[in-house]
């Protein structure tokens, strides 16, 4: 199973990691489309007043345009730990043991702006780009990624896939659709019977959900079989009449 989790716009500073290698990172088939959004970020990180308006930032945001600028050159933590957020806050990577660690950057990936999926493990540097910018000299986010990041997923072959994305990098590499997966929702019980989305919850939910995995380190390889360990570890994933979406249900 690959598990697929959204990026954070907020991250830890810093890092001992060697500078990022866009080769050596996984789903290694994207790198040309890496290093045109890396070439093209560092590029943009040149003129402060151009950067400021294309990423949206306010003048107290500039130090997100220094992490562009040194995107090739700046140390790197795991994509597990730099990221923060209440996803990556619920789950809490550093925390978890060295096998629930190792589990982690067999199953999960990171679906970031700049590099495309990314292995848990895998090291990159802060930096600062959102699913909907349009960069200068790259196509828009969206043609820029999808094929190419879907094709990538296909290649790796991956048994299931548990998307836990927002839509907006759902549609940065749609899963193809001839590979089982199921995409999350996050609802509550409404108490006659029916569903309600929980926005509140959606972040925190998800990261739950991944620590409880990680901590248990299981195998799963179908939809059946994910089904079965929610069964046994007191989480409650349901199908839904949508194919290919479950319901991660919990309480508000």
């Amino acid at each position: 199973m690959k598990i697929l989790l959204p990026p954070s716009e907020t991250k830890h500073p810093g890092g001992t990691g060697d500078p990022i290698d866009p080769a050596a990172l996984a789903l290694p088939e994207l790198h040309s489309h890496r290093a045109a959004v890396i070439d093209a970020l560092v590029d943009l990180a040149a003129d402060e007043a151009h950067s400021r308006r294309v990423l949206k930032l306010s003048a107290r945001q500039a130090g997100d345009i220094v992490h562009n600028r040194m995107l090739r050159t700046a140390p790197t933590m795991p994509a597990i730990d730099r990221y923060t957020g209440v996803l990556f806050d619920a789950l809490d990577a550093p925390s978890l043991p060295a096998a629930s660690r190792r589990w982690l950057g067999e199953h999960v990936w990171i679906h970031s702006a700049p590099f495309g999926p990314i292995g848990a493990l895998d090291g990159i540097p802060s930096y600062r780009l959102a699913a909907g910018t349009s960069l200068p000299g790259v196509v828009p986010m969206r043609r820029h990624w999808a094929d190419a990041t879907s094709d990538a997923i296909a290649a790796a072959e991956p048994a299931f896939v548990l998307d836990l994305r927002s839509e907006a990098y759902v549609a940065l590499g749609p899963i193809p659709p001839a590979l089982p997966s199921a995409y999350v929702r996050v609802v509550t019980d409404d108490g006659d019977g029916g569903a309600r989305a929980l926005n509140h919850f959606n972040k925190k939910s998800k990261g739950q959900l991944v620590r409880a995995l990680a901590e248990s380190r299981p195998r799963i390889g179908s939809l059946s079989s994910l089904l079965t360990w929610a069964s046994k570890h007191d989480v409650v994933l349901r199908r839904t009449a949508d194919a290919g979406v479950l319901e991660l249900v919990v309480a508000e």
